[in-house]
C-alpha cells in the first residue's frame, strides 16, 4: 500500500479522543496554579514552615520540568496512547496521596510525583494531536482548543483553587484532579487509536536522560532559589553554572549518540525553534502577572479567594476567543508568523495598560479591558505555537518535538515567577526607602509601595512579550498550511515543505 493513502482516512475516533486530550491538558495546567491559592491554610494545617512552604510549588515544577523530555522520549519509545493512560493514572494516584497528607513530607512527595506523572502525560497528549490530525482545517480546530486551553487552564485554576479552598477545604484542590484523570483514563483507553508506524523504537539515550534532567532541574532550581535567597547568593550562583554545564554536555551528547534523547533536528529547524523561545517568554511574562495580580486584588483591593478566581474570567474568555475564533479560522489562511507575532503585540498593550496600578485603580476601567486584550493576544498567539511545536517532524521524534514545548512552558513558569517577583521586591524596596521620612502612614505606604513594585516588574513583562513578538515575526517563515502539496509519498513520514508550507506528518498503517 502506498504510504500517503491512510491521507483520506482520518481516524473516525480523532474527535472523541480529543476530548480526552482536553481534559487531561485541563487538569494538568489546572494544577500548575490550583494550589497556590489553597496554600496558605495547608501550610497552616500541616505546619510547614515559611521557608519550606515553596516546596509545594518547586517541587512539582522541578519533577515536571526536569523529566518532561524523558518523557516525551518514553511516549515515542512505549506508545503515546499507553503512555498517556499509566501518566493519568499515576497522577490520579499521586494526587489521591497529596489530598490524604497528614505531614510536609507526605505532601511534597505526593507533587514530586504529580509532576513526573504529568511530565508522561503532557507530552503524550500534544503528540496524539500531531499524529491523529493530519487535515490541515481539522488540525487548526484541534489546536485551537487544545491552545485555549494550555493558555487559559491557569487562570481557570486560580478560580476553581479560590472556591474548594472557601468552601470545602484545601484537600479537595488535589482530590478535584482523580475524576478528571479517571474519566480521561478511560475514555483514552476506548476511544484512542494511535496511528501504527509511529514508534521510534530505538534504545533509550540514558547520559541524554541523566544530563538533561539534571540540567532542566538546576536551573529551575536556580531561578526558584534565587527568587528567596537572592541572586548573588552561591547556592544560585551555582546551580545556574551547574545548569550551563550540564545542559552544554547535553547538547555535545546529542550530537554524537547514535539514538539521542532530543535529536537536535527538532530544536534547529527555525521555526520550531522560534516556536519555543517566543512562547518560553510569554510564559515567563503571564506567569508573573498572575502573582502580581493575586496578590493585588487579595491584598490591596481586599477580595476573597473565590471573587480573585473570578477576576480573572475576562483573560479566560480572552484566551477562549483568541484561540478558537481568531487563531484557528486564520490559521489556514495566514502564515503563522501573522498570528503569534501580532498576538504577543496585542498581550503587550494590555499588559502595558496594567503599568499604570494604583492602590485606587477601577477593575473594570483598567483591569478588565487589560485582562481582555492579554487574553486574545496570547490565545491567538498559543494556537499556531501548539501547532507548529511539531511542525514538520518525523511522527517518531513527535513526543519529544511536544515535550519541548511543554518544556518551555515549564521553565517559563518557573523563570517568571522568580524572575519578575525579585524585580518587584527590590523596586518595593526601594520606594519604601526613598519614601520613608515623608510617610504619614505607614500602612499606606506599605500599600504604596507593593503596588509600585507590582508596576516596575510589569514594565519588564511589556518587554518581554515584545521581545517574543520579535523573535515570531524573525524566525517563523513558514506559510500557512495547505498552501501547496505538504504530502509526500516518499516514506520518510513528512511533508515536503519549501517556504510557503507546513509540514504535516503522515504515517502510514
Amino acid at each position: 500500500m502506498p504510504k500517503s493513502a491512510d491521507i483520506s482516512l482520518p481516524d473516525p475516533s480523532r474527535w472523541k479522543a480529543l476530548v480526552f486530550i482536553a481534559v487531561a491538558q485541563l487538569m494538568v495546567v489546572l494544577d500548575a496554579t490550583i494550589v497556590n491559592i489553597a496554600l496558605p491554610t495547608a501550610q497552616q494545617d500541616l505546619g510547614i514552615s515559611d521557608a519550606n512552604r515553596q516546596w509545594v510549588i518547586t517541587a512539582y515544577a522541578l519533577a515536571f520540568g526536569g523529566l518532561l523530555l524523558f518523557g516525551g522520549r518514553i511516549a515515542d519509545l512505549w506508545g503515546r496512547k499507553r503512555t498517556f493512560v499509566v501518566g493519568l493514572l499515576g497522577f490520579a494516584a499521586a494526587s489521591a496521596l497529596g489530598g490524604a497528607a497528614t505531614s510536609e513530607a507526605m505532601l511534597l512527595g505526593s507533587r514530586a510525583l504529580q509532576g513526573a506523572f504529568g511530565a508522561l502525560l503532557a507530552p503524550a497528549a500534544l503528540s496524539l494531536l500531531a499524529v491523529m490530525f493530519t487535515d490541515a482545517k481539522e488540525r487548526a480546530k484541534a489546536f485551537g482548543i487544545y491552545g485555549a486551553i494550555a493558555g487559559g487552564g491557569g487562570a481557570v485554576g486560580l478560580i476553581l483553587g479560590g472556591f474548594l479552598t472557601e468552601y470545602l477545604n484545601w484537600r479537595w484542590t488535589f482530590f478535584v484532579n482523580i475524576p478528571f484523570a479517571i474519566v480521561a483514563a478511560v475514555g483514552a483507553y476506548f476511544v484512542i487509536r494511535e496511528p501504527a508506524g509511529s514508534r521510534n523504537r530505538s534504545s533509550l539515550d540514558i547520559p541524554g536522560v541523566v544530563l538533561s534532567t539534571l540540567g532542566l532541574v538546576a536551573l529551575v532550581y536556580g531561578f526558584t532559589r534565587a527568587e528567596s535567597a537572592g541572586w548573588s547568593d552561591s547556592l544560585t550562583v551555582g546551580m545556574f553554572i551547574g545548569s550551563a554545564v550540564l545542559l552544554a554536555a547535553f547538547v555535545l551528547t546529542e550530537a554524537k549518540v547514535k539514538s539521542p534523547l532530543l535529536p537536535l533536528r527538532v530544536l534547529t529547524e527555525r521555526n520550531r525553534g522560534g516556536v519555543y523561545l517566543s512562547l518560553g517568554l510569554a510564559i515567563i511574562a503571564m506567569f508573573g502577572l498572575f502573582l502580581f495580580l493575586t496578590f493585588y486584588l487579595q491584598v490591596v483591593k481586599g477580595y476573597s479567594p473565590v471573587t480573585t478566581g473570578f477576576a480573572f474570567l475576562p483573560m479566560i474568555v480572552g484566551m477562549i476567543v483568541g484561540s478558537t475564533q481568531i487563531g484557528a479560522r486564520l490559521m489556514t489562511r495566514v502564515p503563522p508568523r501573522l498570528l503569534m507575532g501580532p498576538g504577543f503585540v496585542v498581550a503587550a498593550i494590555g499588559m502595558l495598560l496594567l503599568t499604570q496600578l494604583e492602590i485606587g485603580t477601577s477593575y473594570a476601567g483598567l483591569i478588565l479591558p487589560a485582562q481582555l486584550l492579554l487574553g486574545l493576544g496570547m490565545g491567538t498567539a498559543f494556537m499556531p505555537a501548539m501547532s507548529l511545536a511539531t511542525h514538520g517532524v518525523n511522527p517518531e521524534d513527535a513526543g519529544v518535538a511536544s515535550a519541548m514545548v511543554n518544556t518551555s512552558q515549564q521553565v517559563g513558569g518557573a523563570i517568571g515567577t522568580a524572575l519578575l517577583n525579585t524585580i518587584a521586591a527590590s523596586a518595593t524596596t526601594s520606594y519604601v526607602a526613598s519614601h520613608a521620612a515623608g510617610a504619614g502612614n505607614p500602612k499606606l505606604l506599605e500599600m504604596q509601595a507593593m503596588v509600585h513594585g507590582f508596576s516596575s516588574a510589569i514594565w519588564w513583562a511589556v518587554g518581554i512579550l515584545a521581545v517574543a513578538a520579535a523573535i515570531a515575526f524573525t524566525l517563523i517563515n513558514t506559510g500557512r498550511p495547505g498552501a501547496g502539496s505538504a504530502i509526500s509519498g516518499s516514506g520518510s513520514g513528512e511533508g515536503v515543505e519549501d517556504e510557503d508550507e507546513v509540514k504535516i506528518p503522515v504515517v502510514a498503517h
